[in-house]
Order: structure tokens, then sequence, then C-alpha cells
């Protein structure tokens, strides 16, 4: 009993009780002259502070006044403090009424805090439950929402889709209708148009070739009456060209809508599938942040139709373009009546004399090819001797460098040191000779391989004026039809008037 507090051992001498109070049963009080105390059988604790006038028995059996922190006017005035007296005393005991009402204390604080501590278990409970709850129906209804979305994305993806298949469909049959307007320029069925061909063709030769030859006189004698034919033509490929560029650059912003809408489908998709368990979820950063790039609903829909009017504007405009592309075609369709016997013998003359002048710089091309072979091994076999130089250079001067590092007077320009220095000496010759003889053999390298650029570009230029007169102008020439009463039913560049894509 009593806690923290000591307890009081036999003969332990305490301060003097309360004058005016008689001494507590259980305990006596010493005679004057004794050791000035009470011995205590039973733990007691004072009930009052002495007063001024109490006095304690000093060795003589004399009472003595107590410390002056015990007068009279300190307790009068209220500044006599217990904790005064504790300093000057042994500590307290406390009555077994006291232990019993401390205990009492403490069940009632325990069973005060206890159920303080239930009631917040329960408030917390609750919320929990009710936070749980909503955080529930919050997930769900976002659930609900990122399906409403996917499903959205979905149509709209859909919707893209076909357009840009109808799209493609329409620019591949353009590109059908330029080739045929292209072949229809190339070799027109009337014979002049064939020859005004032939002469562009002929102007895009290079070099020595571009010259006044018997063949492009006899070309420019047909070609007077082929510029309205021409014109039309040209006017009509432009505008199919002008579709097909207008028809892909609508056929990019779908693509591009779809690949948006693609990755967007997916990121939501993923969305979607997460849940409380899923593993890779966690914490970011500013979630809450509202992208500067970010649109409103209003204008991501005006975006996709926006783009779906445009593939249709397109498309339609693709369709009046085929048909306007199939009158023209028509409207140039004429038969090649009059083939030129001349022209034909003017051309496979030239082509006679071109392949022999290609032929010939080919037979020279072959032997330059095989002395800049050779010279190319030169070129290896010298860089190899020079790489197989550094491990002896670098093994001389690493000895060099370390026996730099030989102390004091072992520091001596010995014979090994001189045979050293001459080794390194001669590497750096020998590698100066090789690096002397590479450059040339570099100069010749380079003088092969300009001679050799030069015969290449020379034979271009021959091959070039052959694939212009023999693959382009006399291909061009024999796709005229109904030559020498042949009917074969189809007009200039194979392609049928009649021909629908």
């Amino acid at each position: 009993m009593g806690g923290s507090r000591r307890l009081a051992s036999p003969g332990w001498k305490t301060r003097v009780p309360c004058p005016g109070y008689p001494p507590a049963p259980g305990r006596e009080t010493l005679p004057p002259g004794g050791d000035g105390g009470t011995r205590h059988r039973l733990p007691w604790r004072p009930r009052c502070l002495p007063p001024s006038s109490a006095r304690a028995p000093d060795s003589r059996g004399k009472e003595a006044p107590l410390l002056s922190l015990c007068s009279s006017s300190l307790w009068r005035r209220g500044l006599w403090k217990p904790q005064m007296a504790r300093l000057l005393q042994h500590p307290p005991k406390f009555l077994p009424s006291e232990w019993h009402i401390a205990n009492k204390n403490q069940c009632h604080k325990a069973e005060a805090q206890r159920s303080r501590s239930e009631r917040l278990v329960a408030e917390s409970q609750r919320l929990v439950d009710e936070i749980e709850k909503t955080t529930r129906k919050s997930q769900s209804d976002v659930n609900k929402k990122l399906e409403q979305r996917l499903e959205e994305i979905r149509f709209w993806k859909k919707e893209l889709d076909d357009k840009l298949e109808q799209l493609v469909f329409a620019t591949e049959d353009l590109l059908i209708y330029q080739t045929r307007l292209e072949k229809a320029l190339e070799s027109l069925k009337e014979p002049l148009h064939i020859t005004q061909t032939c002469l562009e063709y002929r102007e895009k030769r290079v070099g020595i070739d571009l010259v006044h030859d018997e063949v492009e006189q006899e070309l420019i004698k047909e070609a007077d009456v082929i510029q309205g034919v021409m014109a039309l033509l040209t006017r009509t490929l432009e505008e199919t060209t002008e579709q097909i560029r207008l028809n892909r650059s609508a056929k990019y912003n779908l693509e591009k809508d779809l690949k948006d809408k693609f990755v967007a489908l997916t990121i939501d998709d993923i969305c979607f599938a997460l849940n409380n368990n899923s593993p890779n979820i966690r914490y970011s950063e500013n979630v809450m942040r509202v992208e500067p790039n970010s649109v409103s609903l209003e204008d991501w829909l005006d975006f996709s139709n926006t783009n779906v009017e445009k593939a249709d504007k397109q498309r339609n405009s693709s369709l009046l373009l085929k048909v306007l592309v199939d009158r023209v075609l028509s409207q140039t369709a004429s038969d090649l009546h009059k083939q030129c016997d001349v022209v034909d013998t003017a051309f496979r003359n030239g082509l006679k004399e071109t392949k022999g002048a290609r032929d010939k710089l080919a037979d020279h091309l072959a032997k330059v090819m095989e002395e800049v072979a050779s010279q190319e091994k030169n070129v290896a076999v010298l860089e190899k001797a020079i790489l197989d130089q550094e491990g002896p250079a670098k093994v001389a001067h690493t000895r060099l460098e370390t026996r730099t590092h030989r102390p004091n007077v072992e520091l001596c320009r010995d014979v090994a040191q001189y045979r050293l220095r001459k080794e390194v000496q001669d590497i750096t010759h020998s590698v100066a000779r090789l690096k002397e003889t590479l450059a040339q053999a570099h100069t010749e390298l380079k003088g092969l391989n300009r001679r050799q650029l030069a015969l290449q570009e020379e034979i271009q230029v021959k091959e070039n004026t052959i694939y212009i007169d023999e693959v382009l102008c006399m291909h061009l020439r024999k796709s005229i039809p109904l030559r020498d009463g042949d009917d074969h039913g189809e007009w200039a560049g194979g392609l049928r008037p009649d021909a629908v894509c």
C-alpha cells in the first residue's frame, strides 16, 4: 500500500505531529530527550502542516522553533507550501483509506478511459463502414462512366474505320485513274501526241547525249497539233493529283484520329479493368491537375465529326472526278493510223550507235574496277602493316617509360637504353615510310575511283538515253493501236476507253 511511497523501516524517525492533535493510534511518542520524533508501527501521513507555534523537542528536552519557512507569518500569508516541508522531512506514508481511495480513483479513471475508447472504436467502425460504402459507390459510378466512355469511343472508332475504308478505296481508284492519265499523256492514240511525248522524254537526256540528232528532227515535225489535247489531259491530271493529295490529307487525319482513339480505348480499357487487387496500382503526384492541352467533350465530338465530314466530302469529290476522267480519256481516244516509219528507223539507228558506245565504256569500266580492287588490297596491306607496328612501338615506349623509374644511380643510359631509343626511331621511321606509301596508294585509288565514277556516269548517261529511246519512246510508239489494219479494240496506253475502275 502506498504506491511509490517509501515504506518506513522499524525505528525510522519522522517529524512530530501537529500541536493540538493527539497521536495517531498505533504509534508511540518518544519522551523528551529521546530521538526527537515518533516511531511508527503503522503508515501515516500528517493531516496538516504544523503552525508557527509548533515546537519540536531538541536534544536537551526543550522545545525549539521550527525552521523559518514554517513561521507563522508565512502560514498566515499562505506562503507555506507542502513542497518546502518535503525538502526537509522524510517522505510521508499514506493511510489505508487513502490507499483505497487511490485504487478506486484509478479504477474509475480506467473505466472512463475505456468507455471513451469504446465509443471511439464504435465511431471509427461506423466511419469506416460509411467511407467504404461511399468509396464502393463512387468506384462503381466511375466504372459505369468508363464503360459508357468505352462504348462511345468504340462507336466513333467504327465510324472512322468505315470512312477510312471508303476513302482508301476512292483513293486507290483515283491512283488507277492517275496512271491511266499518265499513260495517256505518254502514249496518246494520236501520232502527233506520241511524237510530243517522245520529244519531252528525249529532253531528259543529260550530258553529251543531249544532241539535236535525226530522231529529234523527225519528231519535231509531228509536234504541232497536240497542244490542245496535252493541255486538257494535263489539267485533268493535275486535278486528279490534287484530289489524291486531299484524300491523303483526309486519310491522314482519320488515321491520326483512329490512332488516338485506339490509344484512348486501350488506356480506358486498362483503367476499366483495374480494381483494388490489381498489382500495378500506385499513388501518383499531382493527379488532380488539368492538362493544358486537354479539350472539352464538345470539342472532342466536333473534332471527330469534322474528320468524318471531310472524309465524306473528299470521297464524293473523288467519285465526281472519276466520271470526269472517264469522259476526258474518251474524248482523247483516237486512232493512230499514221505511223511514222522514218521516226522508227531513226530510233533504231540511234539506239544501235548509243549501245555501241556504251559497250566500249563498259569494257573500260571493268578494267578500271579490276585495278581499283587491286589498289584497295594494296591499301589494306599497308594499313595492316602500320597497325602491326603499333604493338612493337607500344612495347618500346612502355619499356622506355618503365626504365625511367629506376632509382638513383640505377637510372643509367646503358646499352639497353640506347638500343630501345634506336628501336623507337626505327619503328617511327618505318611507320612514316608506310604512311607515305599509303598516302600515294590512296591518291591512286582516288584517281581510279574518280575515273570509275566518270565512266559509270557516262555509261549511266548512255543507259538513260537508251532507256528514253528504247523503253519510253519506242515502247510508247508501239502502243499505237489499229496499226497495219489490226483492230485490238484498245486505245493509247493499252487502256480501254470504257474501262471503269
